[in-house]
């Protein structure tokens, strides 16, 4: 048996800051043979820089999974790529943006192949390249990745629960876990479909608790009240959230428990 422990979105340095304090309680508590970080929003809210990842690489996370906002610091998130081979991007951005969609890892004794991929429903004016269809990247994926035996993961980064959902069905008996990211609202729908994949529809951002989505409410009033301009500046005060999911996984790849953690401080 193989524990997995998926952290949602990590936005900014609220986000930072508890992942830094909850992290290693959870490692302690649940004792994870694998552990896996969303980091999209890690710098300020969008992207990731060479500091900001070093901030939070000591705490023995095996693979950075990202998003559409993966390259919105430029040079500096070109830097971590080079820097940081566990750090993967979503596969169907296309091969002109450095890193991979994919990063395969060992720990106790087992093979891991965690992916990422992208959605495309809802996400025309949130990426600045194209994104391809995630369905057919992951097939690709798996034919020419995937070794007998790996505990295979997934971070399907996307707006449409619909597009989330289709995509737990179609992986359904070909990976062992299959989480959504990108929404920040966590779901109540973790279970284990019929052939044997964890799944949950978002596992929700960590970072500050009292906001929109890692944002200061006042500012997403405004745009909503037609007020003025959305200013998107980070929420760093007041309690904050971490998200989480611990699947267990058995001898045969597939998932027999999926549990949704939740912590504030």
């Amino acid at each position: 048996m193989a524990k997995i422990l998926f952290i949602g979105d990590v936005v900014g340095k609220p986000g930072r800051k508890i992942l830094r304090e909850v992290l290693p309680q959870w490692k302690e508590k649940y004792q994870p043979d694998a552990v896996i970080v969303n980091v999209e929003n890690l710098a300020h809210g969008k992207g990731v820089t060479p500091s900001t990842l070093a901030d939070i690489d000591s705490l023995g996370i095996d693979c950075f999974t990202s998003g559409n906002h993966i390259f919105n610091k430029h040079q500096l998130s070109t830097e971590c790529f080079e820097k940081y081979t566990k750090l993967i991007r979503p596969d169907n951005f296309g091969t002109q943006y450095p890193g991979f969609g994919y990063y395969r890892f060992s720990a106790a004794g087992r093979q891991f192949l965690a992916i990422n991929l992208n959605g495309q429903v809802f996400m025309d004016h949130q990426f600045e390249g194209s994104i391809s269809n995630p369905f057919f990247a992951v097939d690709k994926i798996l034919e020419q990745q995937a070794q007998k035996g790996d505990i295979i993961l997934v971070d399907f980064h996307a707006e449409a629960t619909s597009e989330k959902v289709a995509m737990g069905y179609y992986l359904d008996g070909r990976v062992s876990f299959l989480t959504g990211t990108h929404t920040h609202v966590p779901t109540a729908d973790a279970r284990i479909l019929a052939k044997g994949t964890g799944y949950i529809t978002d596992t929700g951002m960590t970072g500050a608790l009292n906001a929109v989505l890692g944002t200061k409410k006042e500012n997403a009033l405004k745009k909503f009240l037609e007020q003025g301009k959305f200013v998107n500046e980070l929420e760093e005060e007041g309690q904050l959230q971490i998200n989480g999911v611990l699947v267990e996984i058995d001898d045969n790849q597939k998932a027999i428990k999926i549990e949704k953690l939740y912590q504030e401080i």
